[in-house]
């Protein structure tokens, strides 16, 4: 990350090392290079060394090889057109990549910031994204990319601070939050050590209570001897 600029970007963990394939490799070959490098996706580029698809582990769950590829219900099959049954068809049973390959895949630019590239990734349930620069792949960022920045810079401890910053940084952090209780619960410092007292109405609250303390500069320890008091259910009317 550049001197200066707080928010992470794509290229800031991007991998640049891109294993990729063409349109017109067999499918052999391309399974057999996701197996020897450990990898569940790999990008696909057409003649002009453009971007043209992915392939995934998830495009060869259904294979003929494996006894997988399986039928549709009737009704389905009802609703489906011809071109749509030619469609399933080839890319069940083609040999190549361009046919089974995911075609028009989402991708991100080098600039984009990691949180809206994250976002991008859950929404869309997908693993990797292709990074692009105008036309040309420059990169991918995958799930695992994102797990290498964050040992990086998960910390090892929480370093040193005396009791009475500890308390003050507590308390600035609960104010910041909108699930913290604005009263009934009670915080003691002594020597790096965060007690937590009082009563809670969740789980929830006390664990995010234990998390923020330990998360606190200088906390060494939390014991947490909060009163839960969940609403109870016992008297909710009931289906007949």
């Amino acid at each position: 990350m550049q001197q200066g600029r707080a928010t992470m970007i794509v290229a800031d963990i991007m991998s640049r090392e891109i294993i990729t394939v063409s349109t017109t490799t067999s499918l052999t070959e391309a399974a057999r290079l996701m197996v020897s490098r450990h990898i569940s996706g790999v990008p696909v580029l057409d003649d002009q060394g453009h971007l043209a698809g992915i392939l995934t582990e998830g495009d060869l769950l259904r294979r003929p090889e494996l006894g997988t590829s399986g039928r549709q219900a009737g009704w389905l099959k009802g609703l489906a057109t011809t071109a749509d049954l030619a469609s399933a068809y080839a890319h069940t049973n083609s040999r190549f990549v361009g046919d089974v390959m995911t075609r028009n895949p989402v991708f991100i630019r080098p600039d984009m910031s990691l949180t809206r590239a994250t976002a991008l990734m859950i929404s869309r349930r997908v693993k990797r994204l292709p990074v692009l620069r105008e036309e040309r792949l420059v990169g991918m960022l995958t799930r695992f990319d994102l797990l290498t920045a964050l040992s990086a810079r998960l910390p090892d401890h929480n370093g040193d601070a005396p009791d009475d910053e500890i308390s003050a940084a507590i308390a600035a952090a609960l104010a910041s939050q909108p699930w913290a209780p604005e009263t009934g619960v009670r915080y003691i410092v002594q020597s790096g050590c965060v007690r937590l007292e009082g009563e809670v109405f969740s789980t929830a609250e006390a664990r995010a209570l234990r998390v923020l303390a330990q998360n606190t500069q200088g906390v060494k320890r939390v014991v947490s001897a909060l009163r839960i008091n969940e609403p109870s259910r016992a008297h909710e009317p009931h289906d007949q």
